[in-house]
């Protein structure tokens, strides 16, 4: 105990002041709300930031961060830590599952497409674009042949460089069945024992890539059959969360899909959106 007192006297302190300059800025480039509360989280997250540059205080961290130079060479850092990436493999089983005994096999009958492709928006570490193509690679496997491909996006360098490896502790993957650790994992040696890979095939099937969801150009990743984007709205106020879900939507094809978190909600919202099941929807004509 006395450790972690320890501990938290040596963090630099930041200020209210410093705090609002930071949490607007923010809010202004990446739509990220920051309250009061957080600032403790904050403050934690960056102290590393302040000691890669030798600073004592978070103001001159700041004006740092600020200037073009900052800008060049720390914005990705600092976001890097700002924000929160919490996922699993087959988080939330329910889409999963809708894909796999419905939602395909309709999509595919009604479009007459064996092509798909998937956008997997606020992706974090890999776990759920990997888990879409597991989903899809099994459908095609006992059911009909389909070819996809998958765009997995975050703010996030740090996450993307994991998702990109697609090595994770062991741990991360016991509540998948058996026959899907084997059929798509590969499992580390000696030093490496407790560690697992996606293995090359399911790699090659995810395109990795940087993106804000406040870009107004969401055309460069083209149409998409399926979009998740799950768990990521939450961050944002609602005019956010709307103008998101609009561009989301343009990029939807007829009649595809589109993933939410179960705490999310379209309620309220004019949108091009059917309801098939709490947080999946359709899109319509």
């Amino acid at each position: 105990m006395s450790q972690e007192i320890n501990s938290l006297s040596r963090l630099v302190s930041l200020e209210d002041r410093d705090f609002q300059r930071l949490s607007t800025f923010i809010m202004n480039h990446y739509g990220i709300k920051l309250p009061p509360a957080k600032k403790t989280l904050v403050q934690c997250r960056l102290q590393k930031r302040l000691k890669a540059y030798n600073m004592s205080n978070f103001g001159d961290y700041i004006d740092f961060l600020f200037s073009s130079a900052g800008r060049e060479k720390e914005l990705s850092n600092m976001i890097n830590e700002i924000c929160t990436n919490k996922t699993d493999f087959f988080r939330e089983p329910i889409h999963f599952d809708f894909l796999s005994q419905t939602g395909l096999k309709e999509y595919l009958s009604k479009t007459g497409k064996r092509s798909l492709s998937v956008w997997s928006a606020g992706c974090s570490s890999g776990e759920e674009p990997y888990t879409i193509a597991m989903t899809l690679r099994e459908y095609a496997r006992l059911e009909h042949y389909i070819d996809f491909t998958i765009v997995a996006t975050d703010i996030s360098t740090k996450v993307l460089q994991v998702g990109m490896q697609g090595i994770y502790n062991e741990e991360k993957i016991s509540m998948i069945p058996h026959g899907i650790k084997k059929e798509y994992f590969l499992k580390g040696k000696n030093s490496y024992s407790q560690q697992v890979r996606v293995n090359s095939d399911l790699r090659k099937a995810v395109n990795f890539q940087q993106f804000n969801l406040l870009s107004s150009d969401y055309t460069i990743f083209g149409m998409f059959d399926i979009i998740f984007c799950r768990n990521v709205l939450i961050y944002f106020e609602r005019a956010i969360q709307y103008s998101i879900i609009q561009k989301l939507c343009k990029q939807l094809n007829s009649g595809g899909y589109l993933f939410l978190g179960h705490s999310e909600t379209t309620m309220g919202l004019i949108l091009p959106l059917k309801t098939v099941r709490p947080s999946i929807f359709i899109k319509t004509d």
